[in-house]
């Protein structure tokens, strides 16, 4: 049996590896237990991509962020990060995802799975989930979800040069990825349930989509909602409530995200059945299960726009304050 951990946190991206490095500097045993690579969400998202934040609200640990740009990049977050675990030597496995996580004797068991189906138990006497929320998306839940041209993730626009690309929904990574793919060629029809676009499109991004989309480079279909997906077509409800079926090669449905509220059930915290939130204190961040804190964006449930790398970044402090008052 490996020797108990102080403190065992699942997740590296920003706010588990901040998480990291409050553990570090209080000098507890430490594991960080990521499924993927390190910030992995970050790693998934467009490569050229361009934060929509500044630099210094992504820090941690007290580093700097140097970057040539006001608002840095995707490359440059991926290489401040992997500096900032070097510099801090975080404990990190890669490629091993939390199966289970229970209270057992005062402290938690996790089970752990590696890539190989191998399984590995490791024995924490705190627990520390900072999961995000990017890996689940919101399905449609409709035909043809399932076929290989429907992506819920971003891609590089250059790959559907020429091609029809229907996007679905009319947050800021629907906008944004409709630009990218108009830009590169593409013949671009964006479709979104509600009748305006979100509020919450970053305000750069705003005004290039609304007149990409009144000058007709991308075709809109606002009040509306994709309720089929074939092969070489998709069947789209207008709000006359008649089905209009458009020719397409391929579908990006970015509808949003949810944090992993199941792995939170199974290791017995409270979660509302509507909003995803679960229960934990404002203060601690520890939730209803004794010894078992939550840290960034899972917090807020369904809400994912209310916590980002720049307020989420300061949850390590708040939790490793409160962990270390209770090991005295």
């Amino acid at each position: 049996m490996p020797e108990m951990l102080d403190v065992l946190i699942v997740g590296a991206g920003p706010t588990g590896l901040a998480c990291g490095i409050e553990a570090a500097r209080a000098g507890l045993r430490l594991l960080m237990v990521e499924k993927g690579c390190l910030v992995n969400s970050l790693f998934n998202y467009p490569a050229n991509m361009t934060f929509f934040t500044t630099r210094e609200r992504l820090e941690i640990g007290d580093i700097p962020f140097s970057s040539v740009n006001v608002k840095p990049t995707r490359a440059e977050a991926l290489e401040y990060y992997r500096r900032a675990a070097d510099h801090y030597h975080l404990p990190i496995h890669f490629d091993e995802r939390v199966v289970s996580a229970n209270p057992h004797d005062g402290a938690f068991r996790v089970e752990t799975e590696l890539g190989s189906h191998r399984r590995l138990a490791y024995t924490s006497r705190r627990l520390i989930v900072a999961t995000g929320y990017y890996d689940l998306p919101n399905y449609l839940n409709i035909p043809g979800e399932d076929l290989a041209k429907v992506s819920h993730y971003a891609r590089e626009g250059h790959a559907f040069y020429g091609r029809k690309v229907a996007v679905i929904g009319g947050a800021n990574s629907a906008a944004i990825v409709a630009l990218d793919l108009y830009r590169h060629g593409a013949q671009v029809t964006l479709i979104h349930r509600e009748k305006e676009l979100s509020r919450h499109i970053k305000y750069w991004v705003r005004p290039d989509i609304e007149n990409r989309i009144k000058e007709k480079a991308i075709e809109a279909r606002l009040e509306s909602e994709v309720e089929e997906i074939g092969e070489d077509w998709i069947s789209v409800k207008r709000p006359s409530g008649e089905s209009e079926r458009l020719e397409n090669d391929f579908v990006f449905a970015l509808t949003g995200y949810h944090p992993d509220v199941e792995f939170l059930k199974r290791a017995g915290v409270i979660v509302d059945p509507k909003s995803y939130r679960p229960q934990c204190d404002a203060k601690t961040l520890e939730s209803n299960v004794p010894g078992l804190y939550l840290a960034g964006v899972v917090i807020s449930g369904r809400h994912t726009n209310e916590i980002f790398i720049e307020n989420g970044r300061f949850h390590g402090g708040q939790i490793i304050a409160d962990i270390k008052a209770k090991l005295r």
